[in-house]
């Protein structure tokens, strides 16, 4: 019997292909096993230059780990730099994930590739049955066609692709069914999800009806996906958590016009605006690039000023990274690297900040969260909210609905304490 190792880096929506290929080769009778292994998969990411060096240290040291495996590389580094990748077994793009047991058993000592074109495929049918995790990713959605000037992602994920509503309904109602408490919507570009005249906000209203679903989250939308019937489940559904992370990517019209994002500052202010006269205790995170070709420091300044308007509870902070074959990269001035490094700290230390001041909302109050982790007598876990809470307890508490009261803050936790 062989076994197998997953190496995965990026985004939510390569945790969930790396669980589906995990599932098969489960399905298919080899182990997940440790180092050495028989098989290794490195499932990629190249949203940036730092994303690629990455993603190529990782492999190299799958290789030196597992000399004697079989190693597969996949995803979006494969899809967009293949001729960069040498001394591995298989070579997979964006798609075929799902074939991975088909083409580990069709290796014969020589190399395969199958990476090909993905800017006009249908959606590749992925199903998760066996997620060890309390949250369940479930991705609906595949492709950007946003052209930012800085993303790499629509060449190498392609065009939007949707997953059938009885397909995601299925996988849900089977998940929620083994004892999930939280659902987790993703796709490259989640709120794009589009069959016909049924849209993103469509199959969130047919979700939110499945019974024993506690908890539903959606990964990362954009501001201009949030429509009216959006508001109106937002409004009335329980379900749906108080968190919701929304990509601002800059704080300064200019920079936005030159990143070809589809909104300005006061659209996304409004809308945030509108999220909180519904959810007043709502966290908002978001993802915010400094640094981007041009940006002067009164820009810089301005989206500070903006992110202390909207005042998210958390900013992930990206120093621009250059990726050729992208509008940004022929840009004039790029920024000096110490500047993205001192801007970035500057958001960093506004996000910590924000952090603290949303978490001490809190404190006092009661409130349930899961426990995902059990450590040295604490168990930890998030809220609805996303709190990161941390309590005295015992392997038993994990996965379930734990009650507890919030004593004080200690960053990065709440400090909890156990209600029986």
């Amino acid at each position: 019997m062989k076994s197998f190792k997953i190496y995965t880096l990026g985004c939510k929506v390569n945790t969930y292909e790396s669980e589906v290929m995990r599932d098969n080769l489960i399905n298919n009778g080899y182990i997940e096993g440790e180092i050495p292994t028989d098989i290794v998969i490195i499932n990629t990411c190249s949203v940036t230059n730092t994303a690629d060096s990455k993603s190529m240290k990782t492999i190299r040291k799958a290789i030196k780990d597992n000399p004697n495996a079989l190693v597969v590389v996949a995803g979006c580094m494969s899809q967009n730099r293949k001729e960069n990748i040498d001394g591995v077994d298989i070579i997979i793009g964006n798609k075929y994930k799902s074939n991975i047991v088909s083409l580990i058993n069709e290796y014969q000592g020589k190399s395969i590739n199958k990476v090909e074109d993905v800017m006009d495929i249908p959606f590749e049918s992925m199903v998760v049955n066996n997620s060890l995790k309390t949250r369940a990713f479930i991705k609906i959605e595949d492709g950007c066609e946003n052209f930012c000037s800085y993303c790499i992602i629509p060449y190498t994920r392609g065009n939007v692709r949707s997953k059938p509503k009885e397909d995601v309904l299925k996988e849900i109602n089977n998940l929620v069914n083994k004892g999930h408490k939280e659902i987790v919507l993703t796709g490259i570009h989640t709120g794009h999800y589009n069959i016909g005249n049924y849209n993103f906000s469509d199959l969130l209203e047919d979700i939110l009806k499945i019974n024993k679903l506690e908890r539903l989250r959606i990964s990362s939308i954009e501001i201009t996906e949030l429509d009216d019937k959006f508001f109106r489940l937002l409004e009335n559904s329980s379900v749906l958590v108080d968190h919701m992370h929304i990509p601002l990517q800059s704080g300064s019209n200019n920079v936005l016009k030159q990143m070809n994002r589809k909104y300005d500052k006061e659209y996304f202010i409004k809308k945030i605006e509108k999220i909180r006269s519904i959810r007043p205790n709502i966290s908002i995170t978001t993802d915010v690039i400094v640094g981007f070709p041009g940006e002067t420091d009164l820009e810089h300044k301005e989206t500070i000023e903006t992110i202390k308007k909207i005042n998210f509870s958390k900013i992930h902070v990206f120093p621009y990274s250059d990726r050729i074959g992208t509008k940004a990269s022929t840009m004039p001035n790029h920024i000096n690297e110490l500047v993205k490094k001192q801007r970035a700290n500057d958001l960093l230390e506004l996000s910590k900040q924000l952090e603290k001041n949303y978490m001490r909302k809190f404190i006092d109050s009661n409130i349930i969260f899961i426990p995902e982790v059990y450590k040295e007598g604490f168990i930890i876990g998030h809220t609805g909210n996303y709190l990161l809470v941390k309590a005295l307890g015992d392997e038993t508490d994990l996965n379930k609905n734990v009650l507890v009261h919030l004593k004080c803050v200690n960053y990065p936790y709440i400090m909890a304490e156990k209600i029986d």
